[in-house]
């Protein structure tokens, strides 16, 4: 940190060395925050169930109303961020989903617990695209990889964190106040990021010559401030749609390991709201480590001089392979059961680093937002899908084929992208 003083006013400004790295960091916790707000009902499902009676085919419909809401606000919000900038965009739905996150608190029905979740969903939705962008604009593409992975770490922190937090919310209060407070944080986290984020050009903590670093090496990648295309256009691109289908198929296979795994260990595994709060925190942290190698791996292949298309393709394929270890849950002692779905969720968040940085990769930044919101918007819809289908699997059949099917999405979805996209490099916009 260093110390300057500013011409007009005479004031002391407080500059910061490679200050791109705390943006990255804060994305993280926006991410966190998100994570830990949706992962609230999978945790308190037990407690809450005593006061509002929720069967399996209902909480997959309450899923199902969080992911349609999400992954319509995920198109639209990527093309808030295109209109409003990151700053004032990303704010706006963090409150929002501040907000709608505190009124699951207050719910007394199914119905009302619906529509809370909808509204969460459509606040969350703007999460994901608002920090694509925003490292779009502060990291070359040598350095994007990692960046995603320490903002998308921040999912899993947030799942980390949520069984012992929300369980001891529960054990001290009751199951309310797990939504109350984190609200608030999110709430607390939109001050911070008013008073810091601008882009690097106007931001007051960025060092002159970090500001110089980044448009030298955006300028080197190609990036172009020419004007915007129509959104229409971008089906019009075949690496757009492979983006899509393989979020289509592999974000049915995340959320259903994210929203089904509490609740796995109170039906099959007979565990109560502590054992869960004990146990549900070690895939989510092994989901949290998949992100941060997924994200170091493909830029230290980068920084080796290896092509871009090989430093994304080798990792994903790495990850794509981990996915089937969910197989082997539901027959394994409740040990090993936690291990196959660490080696699933570390997988996925391997995987998924990778895919939210192949939008920068293949499009310039003055895109990336709506190109990462229909991947969002469609993958959330695969999972909307996915999750009516299972909450009808799970009380008919059990979990067994559920898992069967999350475990292959991966894999097909690697060969799906090796085919579509013969070479990972910057799309050509005409």
């Amino acid at each position: 940190m260093i110390s300057t003083v500013a011409p007009t006013t005479g004031k002391a400004q407080w500059k910061i060395k490679n200050f791109r790295w705390w943006i990255a960091i804060l994305l993280a916790l926006a991410t966190a925050i998100n994570y830990l707000d949706r992962q609230s009902l999978p945790i308190v499902i037990s407690e809450l169930k005593k006061f509002i009676p929720v069967n399996d085919m209902q909480y997959g419909k309450i899923n199902s109303l969080f992911l349609f809401a999400y992954g319509t606000m995920y198109a639209v919000g990527g093309r808030i961020m295109d209109i409003l900038g990151t700053r004032k965009g990303y704010a706006l739905m963090i409150v929002w989903w501040s907000l709608a996150n505190m009124l699951h608190g207050f719910v007394t029905t199914v119905a009302g617990l619906g529509f809370a979740r909808f509204l969460l969903g459509l606040g969350e939705g703007g999460g994901f695209p608002g920090s694509a962008k925003a490292v779009s604009e502060w990291f070359p593409k040598k350095e994007r990889s990692f960046a995603f992975g320490i903002f998308n770490t921040g999912s899993s922190l947030g799942a980390v964190i949520a069984p012992p937090l929300i369980a001891a919310v529960v054990v001290w209060k009751d199951w309310r106040w797990a939504f109350f407070i984190s609200g608030i944080l999110g709430l607390i986290w939109v001050i911070a990021w008013l008073r810091i984020y601008a882009v690097p050009a106007k931001n007051r903590f960025a060092t002159e010559e970090e500001k110089n670093y980044i448009a030298t090496e955006q300028e080197a990648d190609g990036v172009s401030v020419a004007a915007k295309i129509p959104w229409i256009r971008l089906f019009a691109y075949r690496k757009v749609w492979a983006l899509l289908i393989i979020k289509f198929l592999t974000d049915s296979g995340w959320f259903f390991f994210i929203f089904w795994l509490p609740k796995y260990l109170y039906d099959v595994r007979g565990l109560d709201i502590k054992g869960v709060g004990a146990y549900a925190w070690i895939p989510y942290a092994a989901a949290g480590a998949g992100s941060f190698i997924g994200g170091w791996m493909s830029s230290y292949m980068l920084k080796k001089n290896l092509s871009v298309d090989l430093s994304r393709k080798l990792p994903m394929a790495i990850a794509a392979a981990l996915l089937p270890a969910s197989l082997f849950i539901t027959s394994s002692p409740l040990g090993m059961a936690i291990v196959f779905f660490s080696m699933a969720m570390f997988g996925h968040q391997f995987w998924s680093t990778l895919v939210q940085t192949l939008a920068t990769d293949l499009f310039p930044s003055r895109i990336v937002g709506s190109v990462a919101g229909l991947m969002g918007a469609i993958g959330t819809y695969g999972a909307m899908l996915f999750a009516l289908l299972v909450g009808y699997i799970i009380q008919h059949s059990g979990y067994g084929p559920a898992f069967v099917i999350a475990g292959i999405l991966h894999p097909i979805s690697f060969i799906i992208l090796f085919f579509m996209i013969k070479k990972i490099e910057m799309q050509s916009l005409k």
